[in-house]
């Protein structure tokens, strides 16, 4: 067995000394972050790893990927939820598009992994709550997503939708060769205005708010995908495309919901028959 990456290791500290919070370059990355997330809610730190983190990271997501949870449900709303009758057919709600990328749990990853050990590492979670200006980050304690790793296969996609929490950490391990684009619309809903006739036009085809990302392997980024309705486009290539995913917090004991995550992932715990209620009232 080899000896584990020291945590410094894991990533370019040179450009990044996130651990170090009295070095000016970490407050100039931290200053930057912010400026992009208040312009549209995304901001991307380019080659995040180091060499041989990104190798070890991408190492054990190519290891798992055959465990990936493929979701026998191929049409999924913007909410990945099923729908409401009380809405008309065409209504937000009840358009279902196609999603078929595959996700590896957080389960899958024991705690002596390089993808676990850098989730709990302090520093990492101290650094990017001083970029999202929270006073305060929390594990998320879903055991089935807070950590996960989304499979792109050729010929797959994720089609629209919002996510649970406020804000994403994504981490790209490698990319599509061709397609597999990210893909948002900045601040398309608030917490307090689901803005249904907006979602209604980007799913008609209105493209005049769309903004397309171009990520490389290594790249770390965050992004509000509560409020920001995203894609990741089909891969067009001949290889997978692997994000690794990290979910946090601003609450302890926040998990998702039972039917979310029963869908995307394909199992639940008995954590999730015991969920919190969310802090704002927005379909999941």
């Amino acid at each position: 067995m080899t000896n584990p990456l020291e945590y410094r290791d894991i990533i370019d500290a040179g450009r990044y000394p996130i651990d170090r919070t009295h070095d000016p370059r970490r407050q100039a990355v931290v200053d930057q972050v912010r400026a992009e997330l208040a312009d549209d809610g995304c901001a991307v730190l380019r080659g995040f790893f180091s060499p041989a983190g990104l190798a070890a990271l991408t190492a054990e997501a190519e290891s798992r990927k055959a465990q990936a949870y493929y979701s026998p449900r191929s049409l999924c709303n913007v909410y990945l939820n099923d729908g409401d009758p009380a809405y008309p057919e065409d209504h937000p709600i009840n358009r279902f598009m196609p999603r078929s990328n595959g996700f590896v749990t957080a389960d899958l990853f024991d705690a002596e992994t390089t993808a676990r050990r850098l989730y709990y590492w302090d520093p990492l979670k101290s650094f990017l709550a001083d970029c999202l200006g929270k006073p305060e980050l929390y594990i998320y304690e879903d055991p089935v997503s807070n950590m996960i790793v989304n499979v792109g296969a050729p010929g797959q996609q994720f089609n629209w939708h919002f996510d649970t929490n406020e804000f994403t950490i994504t981490m790209l391990l490698r990319p599509a060769e061709t397609g597999g684009h990210f893909e948002y619309v900045p601040n398309l809903r608030s917490t307090d205005d689901e803005c249904y006739a907006e979602v209604g036009q980007v799913l008609d085809g209105d493209r005049s708010r769309v903004r397309r990302l171009e990520l490389d392997a290594g790249d770390l980024q965050f992004f509000l995908g509560r409020f920001s309705l995203h894609q990741v486009t089909a891969n067009t290539g001949a290889t997978d495309r692997l994000l690794l995913i990290m979910s946090f917090a601003e609450q302890p004991g926040m998990i998702g919901s039972r039917e979310r995550v029963q869908n995307l992932y394909g199992k639940i715990t008995d954590a999730h028959l015991q969920r919190r209620v969310r802090a704002d009232g927005l379909v999941d």
